[in-house]
């Protein structure tokens, strides 16, 4: 199962006919103007790509003819939409230019292999031409991790494009793994998987239009991974499509036959081979699902809570605890009747009266698997949580979330069309250091934000989130929401960008914990890497891609 391109837009999230989370008259407009201090909310909509002139195609007839022989006449792509919709990802960076439509940087042609032998071919002419070549699934990052960049000033860039490898190639029921081609969307993964009664569960914000392929590149996360495991953790073993050939990892339970391998793999950005097929962890699907909320009186409390829930060894799907300013933010946010009525009223009063009224910090927490296990996990963690003084409340939040969880994406293209930026960063770090380094890059956040405002009245928000945990640790997920300075709306992005990595990279965090590295985190990876350690990724890179034609500018800079 594909999904059609020209039904998805091409400078935003979701398809064509996505109706507007936001559309003129919702009730949160006036909310946002008015916290934002934005005295009106301009008209700022993405220019058409009707109107846009693309670059002309630098790739010669000779090159083209070769690729069409390899994956067929309508699988090479040089039309407008194709290499618009493949010239950047999904993040808030590259949304700038795609709505602005600057696509000086596109791909001259998009090629779109059918199986690994046709991706190997495609990858082995890229190397033997000197042509650039992309590794492209569903196009999600958000780091700058698919764009479109040459090796060389002016010279072609081609995109190689996974989603037509779609095969469940086998499903090992004893064994509990699967082997899977990359370019399977995930809501295909799973219908195809759900058949046979197996779930792989990796449930990413992204999920409706990311790859298995592009999980696996970024070493991403989902929101279930408390119980399921990153893609680190899940993946048994990998195939690549690499310039000296196919390169397949070890598929042993274990092994101490050296280092393992998978590892250089997950994470590895389509820089150093075209992630072609995947064997990996699978599950029943679980019996039962239980996602509730508590309420903290601190955020200290709930991470302390975090902390125990992890410590106590008991297997939840997720701990996920919003700070004060996400939680009252996604409250507001979501609420449509007015704040001033009786329910409302009485519903602060007795958050009063309980002394959750001043910074409360809302957590959910979600089990899954079979029902004696679930009923068992959901009693230990409320009795941890309400021994740090939560209050409990009941199934209602943790449902409401599980059955909105992939729509925060949809908001982000009508703010972008009223002059408000939205964008996003992770990182992780050991409990001992969550508390300082969540006050560290709130603060470089905030101070850098209202340092980049387009206006006096204008200021800016900044939220976190705990969503992903561990023993030793846990990710910290940051949102912060700001009026853009229309006329330098980059460099107000690089501005709060820097000041937050640097503040992660003080402060004891990952610059990355599940988005990857891309263009964007690349400037802060050797300082975490030490020298050992980055030289040793680009050595790995100079033995696989010898002629640094995948996938230049990403990970290593």
């Amino acid at each position: 199962m594909t999904i059609d391109r020209t039904t998805l837009r091409w400078n935003g999230w979701g398809p064509v006919t996505q109706e507007n989370a936001l559309p003129d008259g919702a009730p949160q407009w006036d909310w946002i103007r008015t916290t934002l201090g934005m005295p009106h909310l301009p008209n700022t909509p993405a220019k058409a790509l009707s109107d846009i002139n693309m670059p002309v195609c630098r790739v010669g007839d000779l090159v083209l003819a070769k690729l069409r022989a390899i994956v067929g006449e309508g699988q090479v792509k040089i039309d407008d939409y194709e290499r618009a919709f493949h010239a950047r990802g999904k993040s808030y960076h590259d949304l700038l230019y795609l709505r602005a439509g600057k696509l000086d940087m596109v791909p001259d042609a998009v090629i779109y292999p059918r199986n690994p032998d046709e991706a190997l071919a495609v990858v082995k002419l890229a190397a033997e031409e000197d042509i650039t070549l992309i590794p492209y699934g569903g196009g999600s990052s958000v780091v700058g991790g698919v764009n479109a960049m040459a090796k060389s000033l002016g010279s072609p860039v081609l995109t190689l494009d996974t989603t037509l490898m779609t095969r469940v190639i086998q499903i090992d029921k004893i064994a509990m793994t699967a082997t899977i081609e990359a370019g399977l969307y995930g809501p295909a993964l799973e219908e195809q998987l759900q058949k046979h009664g197996v779930t792989l569960a990796h449930y990413p914000q992204s999920f409706q239009f990311s790859t298995v392929g592009g999980w696996i590149a970024a070493r991403g996360a989902g929101q279930q991974s408390n119980r399921y495991g990153k893609a680190e953790k899940w993946l048994v073993s990998a195939k690549l499509a690499t310039p000296k050939g196919f390169w397949t990892t070890e598929a042993t339970p274990a092994s101490a036959a050296g280092p393992n391998l998978n590892q250089l793999v997950a994470g590895s950005e389509g820089t150093i081979g075209v992630i072609c097929e995947a064997t990996v962890k699978i599950h029943e699907i679980p019996a039962r699902k239980d996602y509730r909320g508590y309420l903290f009186r601190s955020f200290a409390n709930g991470v302390e809570a975090a902390r125990r829930i992890n410590h106590a060894d008991i297997p939840v799907a997720m701990v996920r605890l919003s700070d004060a300013p996400e939680t009252h933010f996604f409250q507001a946010f979501s609420s449509t009747h007015s704040e001033t009525g009786l329910k409302a009223r009485l519903q602060r009063a007795y958050l009063r009266h309980k002394g959750f009224d001043a910074e409360p910090c809302l957590m959910l927490i979600g089990h899954e698997g079979d029902a004696e296990t679930v009923i068992w996990a959901q009693e230990r963690t409320e009795a941890i949580c309400t021994k740090l003084g939560a209050l409990k409340l009941g199934t209602g939040p943790g449902q409401k979330w599980y059955h909105g969880r992939f729509n925060s994406p949809y908001a982000r293209d009508p703010m972008l069309d009223h002059g408000i930026g939205i964008d996003t960063l992770e990182t992780a770090t050991r409990w001992s250091n969550v508390g300082k380094l969540h006050k560290a890059v709130v603060e470089a956040i905030d101070g850098a934000m209202k340092a980049n405002m387009p206006e006096v009245t204008g200021r800016g928000i900044v939220m976190a989130h705990l969503s992903h945990s561990y023993p030793d640790g846990a990710s910290l997920y940051f949102t912060f929401v700001f009026p853009r300075q229309i006329d330098r709306e980059v460099e107000q992005w690089q501005a709060i960008k820097r000041a937050a990595s640097d503040a992660i990279i003080e402060n004891r965090g990952t610059i990355s914990h599940h988005h990857g590295v891309g263009t964007d985190h690349a400037p802060w990876l050797a300082e975490e890497k030490g020298p050992i350690g980055y030289n040793l990724l680009k050595s790995l890179k100079r033995e696989l891609d010898p002629t640094g034609v995948l996938n230049p500018g990403k990970l290593l800079g």
